[in-house]
């Protein structure tokens, strides 16, 4: 994010991935949609079609967890990433987000895959997210929004989404 000429913020463009496995998980992307286009520094927001998934825990692949509804947002912000993220939080935090196992079941998870071509090794907020490339349910719905996206540092999200393709069918 830079100072416009004016002095103002310029807008960076933010990739988002939600998803939700408890409750109304369609409904809760959508609300989450909405909720985040609604945010203050948040003016454009482009949602992909939600995608189902098998639940990912510690130990791999569970297919006896509830599923998710996957989906990834593309918004121009003007909020810091760290801002974004504390915003994400809290649209997690009143859609009943409860964090008491790493990888648990969620009402709505909300992570920031990547912002602008910022690299980041915060450990509050990695960027770009640092398995997102591992990921079908955030490569695809990306790549239905922006055929040219590029994960900062490891490649185009066409070519990773193929490398994975192949490594599934191996």
């Amino acid at each position: 994010m830079t100072d416009g000429a004016d002095g103002g913020a310029r807008a960076a463009r933010a990739v988002i991935a939600l998803g939700a496995n408890l409750g109304d998980r369609y409904e809760t992307l959508a609300a989450a949609e909405r909720e985040i286009a609604a945010l203050a520094g948040v003016s454009a927001i482009r949602m992909s079609t939600p995608v189902e998934s098998v639940a990912i825990t510690l130990d791999g692949p569970d297919p006896d967890k509830p599923g998710y509804v996957n989906a990834v947002a593309i918004v121009e912000t003007t909020l810091a990433p760290v801002a974004l993220l504390a915003e994400l939080n809290a649209i997690e935090n009143a859609h009943g987000r409860v964090r008491e196992e790493r990888w648990g079941d969620r009402t709505l998870d909300l992570d920031v895959i990547a912002y602008a071509d910022v690299r980041s090794a915060d450990p509050h907020l990695t960027l770009p997210h640092p398995r997102a490339h591992e990921r079908d349910f955030v490569l695809a719905p990306w790549l239905e929004l922006d055929p040219d996206a590029v994960v900062p540092g490891r490649g185009r999200v066409a070519d990773l989404l193929a490398e994975l393709g192949k490594a599934d069918a191996s």
